[in-house]
């Protein structure tokens, strides 16, 4: 039984990594992405101008 003590955190690591990769390509695009790309293009623009 030791195997299976020793394979269940990897296994919740790689679960939750695949929700958070799942989360963040969802994320992408959007009602939000308009607002997103003006707000880091105004932070280019800033930072550039400096």
């Amino acid at each position: 039984m030791e195997y299976v003590s020793a394979i269940v955190p990897p296994l919740v690591m790689a679960i939750g990594f695949g929700f958070l990769v799942r989360a963040i390509i969802r994320s992408q695009g959007g009602a939000q992405k308009a607002k997103e790309d003006a707000v880091a293009e105004a932070m280019a623009t800033r930072s550039a101008a400096e």
